[in-house]
């Protein structure tokens, strides 16, 4: 649980350094704190090693999508996994894979996101 305090900051913090039209936007999305993904996911095909997900429509789709409402999760102990092998911070691997996930809200696909160094 230490872990998700900290995430939590960190989200509010990378939130609070957005500009403004963004941080508006990205309000309007949860964001999620586990510890990994569910086993049902996984036998879905998601990858066990992902670091976090977004679920639903993108913002501009929302109208339109009758599924579940738009979230982020963020899969923390992949996301230290993650640290110990590439010599990140705990900080940034979370500040990093929380703006992936809201490019994916605000409809970035991932060439969108590569270009802006969030792959």
């Amino acid at each position: 649980m230490k872990h998700h305090a900290a995430a939590r900051r960190m989200v509010v913090q990378t939130l609070h350094h957005l500009p403004a039209e963004l941080r508006d936007a990205a309000r309007q999305v949860p964001v999620c704190f586990e510890d990994l993904p569910d086993k049902a996911l996984i036998a879905d095909g998601l990858d066990p090693d992902i670091l976090g997900l977004f679920v639903g429509a993108p913002r501009h789709e929302h109208a339109n999508d009758p599924g579940p409402p738009p979230q982020i999760i963020l899969y923390l102990e992949n996301i230290l996994l993650e640290c110990e092998e590439a010599g990140t911070s705990f900080n940034e691997e979370v500040r990093r894979t929380y703006l992936h996930e809201l490019g994916h809200y605000l409809g970035l696909d991932e060439e969108a996101l590569a270009e802006r160094d969030l792959d």
